[in-house]
């Protein structure tokens, strides 16, 4: 009996061996194939596309989802009635995107993420009592600037450079008009339970830099579910009538969420108006944890309220928010 065990102890070694090498050589091979990229490489697919981890929690999770955040996959209900306007919003038919990437010394990459994005602009509302609905085919570009931090000296990329600060986004629509002819967001405070926490300047909103967690973050639109949260707008328009300012939410199971907001003051300046927007909300309850894009758009009157596919600007921003709880 004692040769029969000998020999079953030696096949059971044999057999782990044998997979211990297998999984060492499928995880060489892994290793191999992400060392094969080199460092612009990693870096262009971690702005574009992937995170580091799937952590939803951790900051380059933004990057690969600005598009979605803010395509509201086609019109949607306003949060009430807006006049005859019942529903409005855009869909997202393309994106092409571009990277520019500068080396700053030894231990920083900066890329510099454009993305060009068209669609159709898609209103529905009454008109002379019969209700109707516009398309208005769109092209719109957006830019977000991303610093990657050098953290080891490794074959494999992936494990050298980590999200180390990131931009606001700015955009504009590009056709069928230039969204910042006609109006340009100058600076957005926020309020979290009635404090000042957040300032950001335009007009080039990518002037506004964020430092990832990983390398001590900025805490200020760090938020809880039930939160109290005060946005305020300043622009500067060319338009007569009164623009359109909403705050939008990423799409959940819950569907698309939009706020609009209140003119709070408007005095003549420039070529146009000085005028400010306000809006007060609470984050729910349900809202998913982790880091998500806001957006915040302001259109003009004739976006939204009339009908000819000419007529569509709009400027807008992004900013990152952390849902801690």
């Amino acid at each position: 009996m004692k040769p029969i065990h000998k020999i079953f102890t030696i096949a059971i070694f044999l057999c782990f061996a044998a997979i211990s090498i297998y999984l060492s050589a499928c995880s060489d091979n892994d290793i191999t194939q992400s060392a094969a990229q080199t460092d612009d490489e990693y870096l262009q697919s971690t702005a574009l596309n992937s995170a580091f981890s799937s952590n939803a929690d951790d900051d380059d999770n933004l990057f690969a989802t600005e598009i979605e955040d803010f395509d509201s996959q086609g019109p949607v209900d306003p949060n009430s009635p807006i006049d005859s306007l019942v529903r409005w919003g855009r869909r997202v038919t393309n994106v092409t995107t571009n990277t520019n990437i500068t080396t700053i010394g030894d231990s920083l990459k900066n890329v510099e993420v454009t993305r060009t994005i068209s669609g159709n602009f898609i209103v529905i509302g009454y008109v002379n009592g019969l209700l109707d609905s516009t398309v208005k085919p769109y092209s719109q570009e957006q830019r977000r600037f991303i610093t990657f931090k050098r953290v080891d000296r490794r074959p494999n990329p992936r494990f050298n450079w980590r999200v180390y600060q990131f931009s606001a986004i700015d955009g504009e629509t590009k056709t069928p008009q230039v969204g910042k002819d006609n109006i340009v967001m100058n600076k957005i405070e926020f309020y979290r339970n009635d404090a000042l926490v957040l300032t950001l300047n335009g007009p080039d909103f990518t002037t506004n830099i964020f430092n990832t967690r990983f390398f001590h973050n900025d805490p200020s639109m760090d938020v809880d579910r039930g939160d109290q949260i005060r946005v305020k707008v300043y622009l500067s328009s060319n338009q007569n009538d009164t623009d359109i300012v909403a705050f939008h939410w990423a799409r959940n199971a819950f569907g698309f969420h939009r706020e609009r907001f209140v003119m709070t003051s408007q005095v003549p300046g420039g070529s146009g108006y000085d005028r400010t927007y306000e809006k007060t909300f609470q984050i729910f309850q349900q809202h998913p944890r982790g880091m998500h894009n806001g957006f915040i758009s302001s259109d003009t009157r004739s976006s939204l309220y009339d009908n000819s596919p000419a007529l569509f600007s709009s400027t807008y921003m992004g900013f990152p928010f952390r849902v801690r709880q």
